[in-house]
């Protein structure tokens, strides 16, 4: 059972979604920061409030904190568009790896071809000779 977990390690799937899941987590971080001290001041001058997160409606005891709804809206947007952006790319680098370029047939290739060639040339001959002497001996027992 050991054996089967390290080969399931080691696969490249589980060591790439780590990774993933790693630089997932540090660009979440690097985006919150970026909407909690750049975004959200910028959208705050013109709501008339500095911080979105400090937005509070409360109806009898239940307080809506509409400014981190805002706050984790913006990070989803900006995220989903950034994580969109990438597999753009990756799509746009991989259509373009694999179309495949028509590349010379190798020598074997060539060399076979010619063989096959040479092959049906000689059947025809063979065809053409066998179809001669079969009209000269249905001549000749006329």
């Amino acid at each position: 059972m050991l054996k089967e977990f390290k080969e399931f390690i080691a696969r490249g799937n589980v060591m790439d979604m780590a990774v993933g899941i790693i630089v997932g987590s540090a660009f979440t971080t690097i985006v919150k920061d970026l909407v909690a001290y750049l975004i959200n001041p910028l959208i705050g001058l013109f709501v008339g409030k500095i911080d979105l997160s400090n937005i509070v409606f409360t109806i009898g005891a239940a307080q809506f904190k509409v400014g981190s709804f805002l706050n984790a809206v913006i990070n989803f947007l900006i995220i989903s568009f950034v994580v969109f952006l990438l597999v753009k790319g990756v799509n746009r680098f991989r259509t373009k790896k694999e179309e495949p370029k028509e590349a010379k047939p190798s020598a074997e290739v060539q060399y076979l071809k010619e063989i096959a060639e040479t092959l049906k040339q000689q059947q025809d001959q063979l065809s053409q000779v066998a179809v001669k002497s079969q009209a000269t001996s249905t001549t000749k027992s006329e």
